[in-house]
């Protein structure tokens, strides 16, 4: 084997892996996102999640893949740690599926039509195709990936199985395959080798390629694949480095699984063999039977494994032990982790950020019920529990926004498109509720500190503004979270509603003033509660708002389209039947017209 040769191998190599990265990213983006999910959902009983975890690696070629989206799950909450389990057994299995596929590369040619079956025939034809689709069919680009990657695979393995060709006559080389016979050094070697390239289907596959020399017998492949099963634990494994505790756990089961395996298969084949003396160990392997090897040992690997999952999971967690943490509840309110794993794949990256988003939503309506609380009672406890969904709500709208700016960078559908723009714009209205919630709390501090003490009448109105509010913030949350875009009128009556209510209530209370029933004192911590109650009824419009946009597509906010939908939302029926459920105590006259158009302004 000469320079040539040497370099011929490395660019084989090199295309070999990069048509295997091409055809396995075609087949993601076409699966848009379907497989994934199906990963993150149907996983309650374990035999789905060992089939699901097996077909999801056969379709995009790639076990560590599918472990590293299993970390990403449980990371992020989305998946229990136990449920993963099948799935990283159901990803050593279908890993195999890659070395069937490179299989195809024995097909060989003839004379006349029968040359149509040939290796470099299918290819050339698959290339063409797959070329002229990503020229002239952009539409269907993902498809010409897939083609375009099989075809440099194929290639590839090609170019690599010429390259070692003249090595079978090499007696440098026969004597360094005749080290690998050893069990010990040939699992070592698999374990090395698999580790650089992090990708057991490449190791596979390199080892096909290595076949053709007709001087790798079964005694030489059978310890390198049992090694390469370890071996491809090290990506997994570096991928979930700064995962929490369960999502470590999650990474070490593939290790776990993988040392098990060739702790179980490798003694018991070496014993079985030492006593029956298989014919079949000295047979020379060739892409296919190493193919089947492989299969075999994975399936037997998940076999004896999957009726013990329980106890691997006990082995796990002693393995890696959780955090002491403090049960202080100010340190066990924090944000739904974002996985940033999840980013090259959208429809999973936007399914998190849409669980983190809604979780923020019941985080703004809690905190809003907190500070009324508040205001009826105050408590030092209770004055801090707002402080900490106040801070809660700044570091979602930090982690989520910086999260959904990444992810907007992706290639996204217009679906996928329209829920980064809800979420976003909707993150600082959200935000801003419990920005309000806050500055209520500190109003209720500061009354309870001075003794403030507000007169009936003060009390009555705030007690029905609070109603209208908790009723609006309540509305609000659920439309955002069941997705209901189309406006049925309410938040829009209730914003208006609610802002007449406030203006009323400023005068009622100016003419206590005038009249020696409050004082000044009173008078502006309560216009401070007025005004903090306005803007919440107005974010809560924006967040409904920002929903209609997303689904018109249109991608901004601007004040006239919020006032034109607005009054196209309007009812009057709605709006009376709202005046009537939160009348103020004392007796209002009727509003004029310009009133009415201010109230509606939305801004």
């Amino acid at each position: 084997m000469n320079i040539s040769n040497l370099f011929s191998l490395i660019c084989g190599m090199a295309l070999f892996l990069f048509g295997m990265s091409l055809m396995g990213d075609g087949l993601k983006r076409t699966a848009g996102g379907k497989f994934e999910l199906l990963l993150a959902k149907l996983t309650d009983t374990p035999f789905k999640g060992l089939l699901l975890g097996t077909g999801v690696t056969a379709i995009i070629q790639s076990s560590s893949a599918t472990s590293v989206m299993a970390v990403g799950f449980v990371n992020s909450g989305m998946m229990k740690f136990r449920r993963a389990i099948p799935i990283v057994l159901g990803a050593i299995l279908g890993t195999s599926i890659t070395g069937w596929v490179i299989c195809l590369s024995e097909i060989g040619g003839g004379d006349g039509w029968i040359s149509l079956l040939s290796t470099a025939t299918l290819t050339g034809i698959i290339a063409f195709v797959g070329i002229f689709i990503r020229m002239f069919k952009p539409k269907y680009d993902n498809v010409g990936d897939i083609m375009l990657g099989f075809a440099v695979l194929m290639v590839g393995m090609s170019n690599m199985s010429g390259a070692v060709d003249p090595l079978k006559d090499s007696p440098a080389f026969l004597e360094i395959l005749t080290m690998f016979s050893d069990p010990v050094i040939g699992i070592l070697v698999g374990i090395v080798f698999t580790a650089i390239l992090q990708s057991a289907s490449a190791s596979v596959g390199i080892l096909q390629a290595l076949s053709v020399t007709g001087a790798i017998d079964f005694h030489t492949s059978l310890p390198i694949i049992l090694g390469i099963s370890i071996g491809a634990a090290l990506p997994v494994l570096l991928s979930a480095i700064s995962a929490n505790t369960n999502g470590r756990r999650t990474a070490w089961v593939y290790l776990i699984i993988s040392v098990l395996g060739v702790v179980v298969c490798a003694p018991v084949f070496y014993i079985l063999d030492a006593c029956l003396h298989f014919s079949f160990t000295g047979m020379t392997m060739n892409t296919v039977s190493i193919a089947l090897v492989n299969t075999i040992f994975r399936f037997f690997n998940v076999v004896v494994l999957f009726p013990f999952i329980t106890p691997i999971e006990k082995m796990t967690c002693l393995l890696i032990k959780d955090k002491p943490e403090n049960a202080d509840e100010s340190q066990m309110m924090e944000p739904i982790a974002l996985d940033e794993r999840f980013l090259p794949y959208p429809a999973l990256a936007i399914s998190q950020s849409q669980k983190a988003v809604y979780d923020m939503a019941l985080t703004a309506q809690k905190s809003i019920h907190a500070c009324f609380d508040l205001l009826r009672d105050y408590d030092d406890e209770k004055f801090h529990k707002v402080e900490r969904y106040e801070k809660l709500g700044d570091l979602y709208e930090d982690t989520i926004g910086t999260y959904l700016m990444k992810l907007s960078k992706s290639e996204l559908t217009k679906e996928q498109s329209a829920n980064v723009f809800k979420y976003l714009h909707s993150l600082s209205y959200l935000e801003r509720l419990t920005d309000h919630a806050m500055i209520i709390a500190y109003v209720a501090q500061e009354k309870s500190e001075n003794g403030i003490v507000y007169s009936e009448d003060a009390q009555a109105e705030l007690s029905v503004m609070k109603q209208a509010v908790t009723e609006i913030v309540g509305i609000t949350v659920d439309d955002f979270i069941h997705n209901r875009w189309r406006t049925d009128g309410r938040v829009s009556a209730l914003t208006m509603v609610i802002r007449s209510l406030c203006s009323k209530a400023e005068v009622h209370h100016v003419e206590r003033l005038q009249s020696g029933i409050c004082t000044i004192k009173q008078g502006t911590e309560f216009n401070e509660l007025l005004t903090n109650f306005e803007r919440i009824a107005v974010h809560c419009s924006k967040v409904i708002f920002a929903m209609i946009e997303a689904h018109d597509e249109s991608y901004s906010i601007h004040v006239e389209n919020l006032g034109n939908e607005l009054k196209a939302s309007l009812s009057d029926e709605m709006i009376e039947q709202y005046r009537a459920k939160y009348a103020l105590k004392k007796q209002e006259k009727s509003e004029p017209p310009e009133t009415q158009a201010a109230a509606s302004a939305m801004v």
